[in-house]
């Protein structure tokens, strides 16, 4: 397959949609030659901020000089964005060489009726554990995709398993608990591999005691360790780490909002524990490191006068995290959105967190697949909490934000990393 047959393959596999269970990736990593088993590996689940926590974690070995392969889920604009090596995306060739492979394996372990039809997600495990491998990296830090006990990654054992909180979210898979949730997303952790946590209330006992279980260690934030803000803008935090009466240092990120200092701490602590196995990692390196990275879509902000605000927060707990965000560095700015969601999503309590009375809100499909809601939905659904008009498209309804809020205003676009991705995609 050249570049656009191999995307072409991929969106053809949509269709099978989400399938948990290991069966299918077991058999095609088999015949793969295990490559999953070839790299260090890092394991980051929760609900939110695992995206970041892993980037964090992938920039802080790469500033140490070591080979770092990074898999990410979803992506914004491009699949290659899911698969990098040192912040780097895979190119076509390369990416389409792998799923080339894969796929081959796939069509013959199917054929020979050796397992059902791998999903798309599992298609892009799979790749970027094939490539991984034969790239050499020094280590490999892995997103789940979804959950933790059932996802297609939970074949590794990593050096430390990171989780990085517990919300409520794809409840209709993952149970309709917090505990529930908690205990697919303990799934992740192995026997004697440390785990660290910013998990808390009735989500973090599952989770010890699955370490406890496995006699895993545990590090959880705001006991073993935490952050303590020092300054912050929209553009830079500083933080202070402490962790035990022994370590105390002050961190510089450029991620934004009191969520992002929980998930550098969780990030840095992570690193620390694999640097007890690799001196080639150093405290210098963790600095310089949190201090480089950066993560799209996340209160990323593209431009000023307005200031322009991209998230993609589509569960309560990220609507909540961008309210605060907001009322933080914004409280008494005028506001304007740009807003789309999936209409399995949890729309209305997104909606009751997010806007106040005095903003305006221009509603969107976040993207053309058949989970997205309607612009007239969630324009009426949001009707009797702030004003609201459905917009056609995202650039029309972009430029009616920004010319609503002004030089002196601000425009969030927001409720969908899928929004986001095609905001970039049509906007940027």
């Amino acid at each position: 397959m050249n570049y656009q047959e191999s995307i072409a393959y991929l969106e053809s596999l949509g269709q099978f949609g989400i399938r948990l269970g290991m069966e299918r990736i077991q058999q095609l990593l088999f015949v793969l030659g295990h490559p999953e088993n070839q790299v260090k590996t890092v394991h980051v689940a929760g609900t939110n901020g695992k995206g970041s926590v892993t980037t964090m974690i992938s920039t802080i070995l790469t500033e140490a000089g070591l080979r770092v392969g990074k898999f990410t889920s979803p992506h914004l604009v491009r699949y290659n964005e899911r698969i990098q090596i040192n912040e780097k995306e895979i190119s076509d060739e390369d990416f389409a060489k792998v799923l080339t492979t894969v796929r081959d394996f796939a069509d013959d372990l199917v054929k020979k009726g050796a397992c059902e039809q791998p999903t798309q997600f599992e298609i892009l495990t799979a790749a970027a554990f094939h490539y991984f491998a034969i790239s050499q990296v020094d280590y490999a830090i892995i997103e789940v995709g979804l959950g933790g006990l059932w996802d297609s990654t939970n074949l590794i054992k990593p050096l430390v398993s990171v989780i990085t909180n517990v919300a409520l979210d794809h409840t209709k898979v993952l149970g309709s608990t917090l505990e529930e949730i908690a205990l697919q997303k303990a799934g992740i952790i192995k026997e004697n591999v440390p785990v660290v946590t910013g998990a808390s209330g009735r989500a973090l006992p599952p989770i010890q005691v699955m370490s406890a279980v496995k006699q895993a260690p545990i590090y959880v934030y705001g006991q073993s360790f935490r952050g303590e803000e020092v300054s912050s803008s929209i553009e830079r935090q500083a933080f202070l780490l402490k962790a035990g009466t022994n370590y105390t240092s002050e961190y510089e990120i450029q991620l934004p909002g009191v969520h992002q200092i929980a998930n550098a701490s969780l990030a840095i602590v992570a690193v620390k524990i694999v640097s007890k196995q690799d001196a080639r990692i150093t405290e210098e390196h963790l600095h310089r490191g949190a201090a480089r990275t950066k993560w799209p879509g996340r209160l990323e902000k593209i431009s000023s006068a307005p200031d322009v605000i991209l998230d993609g927060a589509h569960n309560p707990d990220g609507a909540e995290a961008l309210r605060n965000a907001l009322d933080k560095y914004y409280p008494e700015k005028k506001r304007c959105f740009v807003f789309g969601m999936m209409a399995d999503k949890d729309v209305d309590e997104v909606i009751r967190i997010l806007f106040r009375p005095s903003d305006t809100v221009f509603t969107v499909r976040a993207d053309e697949g058949p989970r997205t809601a309607k612009a007239e939905d969630l324009a009426e659904r949001i009707g009797s909490t702030a004003a609201a008009s459905p917009v056609g498209d995202v650039l029309q309804a972009y430029r009616m934000a920004c010319t609503k809020a002004g030089t002196d205003g601000i425009v969030c676009v927001c409720g969908s990393l899928y929004l986001v991705g095609t905001f970039k995609a049509e906007c940027d």
